[in-house]
């Protein structure tokens, strides 16, 4: 019996109408509020928004966006997917989410990572060059924030810290994560200080990934061997349908656009609907009917023994309407069935 929870993951995307015109930012942030309102209306267990400063995705201030949530929802778990610490403060983020904290009544969580995405240090002063010292040391300072007593800290990055924090919450600490992509100095990173791991999937099939896990739960024993064995979650793209070969069909012309704008940055050689198909059979992708996404979700989770699947449903320009559909896909089909295949 595995007791797991499913959320669903989007960066703001800039969508465009049915007539393929992107839509102005301001309609995509209230969008992403609608579909975060449908997704606790529906059952899942989180919503969790990403941070990024680029004109293909809208949310630069995940926190507003969660608030604006919190008004709206009632259940539902509201987080980052994520909060990119190197370049922002952490005392700041405790700050900030600790009243998102007070304000969903106890439904905040964050995941921290280092970001795969680097237009926030040079935006907001950081130096490049100091991309690991900046994420290690502001980690250590979130790391002491989370017992909400007086904190001494000293470092390279930022003036020495002497403080109590507030807010204060309601349960004594807020909820957090690491995000990793596949390094194992991150994963042992994250079992150094304590935090959950949330293993990025973006490609290749998601048992590579299982030495990963494995080092965790090591690193965990040997660093805090009086301690409890820690969550893993899993984040992975991917859409849902009503038929296999539509759900392909629907997410191909916005697969290719997300991934060929990115590859043109980082090198990598145009998309196809063959590379679509590799993943969506073999890797990464969990695209198809509730039947199929539920199956491979299934699979993954018992081979990685999560403990969180996180379904990054948002898919670079696709329409607000179909991933709305999606969503509900998710919540009312695709989720039951993963229980009960689970049981």
């Amino acid at each position: 019996m595995y007791d797991v929870k499913f959320g669903l993951d989007t960066f703001g995307d800039v969508t465009a109408d049915t007539h393929g015109v992107p839509l102005p930012y301001p309609e995509v942030l209230r969008n992403v509020v609608e579909q975060g309102v449908l997704s606790d209306r529906v059952g899942v267990d989180a919503f969790s928004v990403g941070e990024h400063h680029r004109p293909d995705f809208a949310i630069s201030a995940p926190d507003i966006v969660l608030a604006a949530l919190a008004a709206r929802t009632e259940r539902i778990t509201l987080g980052t997917a994520v909060t990119v610490l190197s370049s922002d403060d952490p005392v700041r983020v405790y700050e900030r989410f600790a009243t998102l904290d007070a304000l969903s009544h106890g439904r905040a969580e964050l995941t921290l990572g280092r970001g795969s995405f680097t237009e926030s240090f040079p935006l907001f002063g950081f130096d490049l060059a100091d991309y690991e010292v900046l994420f290690e040391e502001k980690l250590e300072i979130f790391a002491a924030l989370r017992s909400e007593q007086h904190v001494h800290w000293e470092g390279s990055t930022r003036a020495p810290l002497d403080a109590e924090i507030y807010p204060k919450t309601e349960r004594g600490t807020l909820d957090a994560w690491i995000g990793v992509g596949g390094s194992p100095e991150s994963v042992v990173r994250a079992a150094r200080h304590r935090f959950p791991l949330m293993l990025a999937i973006i490609g290749g099939a998601p048992d590579r990934f299982a030495p990963y896990v494995d080092l965790y739960h090591r690193a965990l024993d040997q660093l805090h061997p009086e301690q409890p064995r820690l969550p893993v979650g899993v984040h992975s793209p991917g859409f849902v349908w009503d038929d296999d070969a539509q759900a392909r069909e629907l997410l191909f012309p916005h697969f290719k656009a997300n991934r060929d704008r990115i590859g043109r940055e980082r090198g990598w050689p145009p998309s196809s609907i063959a590379e679509l198909h590799e993943e969506a059979d073999h890797g990464a992708l969990f695209v198809g009917s509730p039947d199929s996404v539920a199956e491979k979700i299934a699979a993954t989770v018992r081979t990685l023994g999560l403990s969180r699947f996180d379904l990054k449903y948002s898919n670079g320009p696709m329409p607000h309407e179909q991933l709305m559909h999606c969503i509900e896909l998710y919540g009312t089909e695709v989720i039951p069935r993963v229980r009960r295949l689970l049981d």
